[in-house]
């Protein structure tokens, strides 16, 4: 563009005239006639339809995609289920273990408390009977000693009371109630 010229006010204004090609093709007709062609040029190369095929297999994937993103999704919820079950069961395991353990112990402690009872009593029979066959021992020590020393006392009493002539009597009284039977 040119500069613009300073008028005074009476002038007229000067207009200038657009650039054209072949007399007739402006440069906004131009800008059209070419869209219309790279339109045209792609509906003839079929652009549209490669675009809206393009589009139709992105959209087909996508629903791929979320199918087996759903068909995943059910899965981990199948394993959630399945898991949390198995969780389930642990715990009443391991309630069962706990419970099953306590009653052997149960066992366990009142077994041992019988067999120590049975082991005490069993030791004082042990005891007792030892004490009881001591005590026979001991008496039977006492009447051994006190047999001998009653022995040792009437010999050495028959020793002193006795002499020959009181001898000789004895014995022959002997003979006679063995020669009277």
């Amino acid at each position: 563009m040119s500069e613009p010229q300073l008028t005074t006010g009476t002038e007229a204004p000067v207009h200038e005239a657009e650039p054209t090609a072949f007399g007739f093709l402006t440069v906004p007709m131009a800008i059209s006639l070419a869209m219309v062609v790279v339109i045209a040029v792609m509906i003839w190369k079929k652009v549209p339809a490669a675009i809206g095929k393009a589009l139709d297999n992105k959209i087909e994937l996508i629903r791929s995609q979320l199918a087996e993103a759903e068909s995943l999704r059910k899965e981990a919820e199948a394993l959630k289920a399945e898991y949390e079950a198995k969780a389930a069961s642990a715990d009443k395991d391991r309630e069962a273990l706990l419970v099953r353990a306590r009653h052997e112990a149960e066992e366990i402690v009142a077994k041992a408390k019988t067999d120590a009872e049975a082991l005490v009593d069993r030791r004082t029979r042990m005891a007792e009977d030892k004490i009881a066959a001591e005590e026979r021992a001991a008496i039977e020590q006492l009447r051994a000693a006190a047999a001998e020393a009653a022995t040792k006392a009437s010999a050495r009493l028959i020793a002193e009371r006795h002499d020959s002539a009181s001898d000789e009597q004895l014995v022959n009284r002997a003979i006679k109630e063995i020669a009277s039977r």
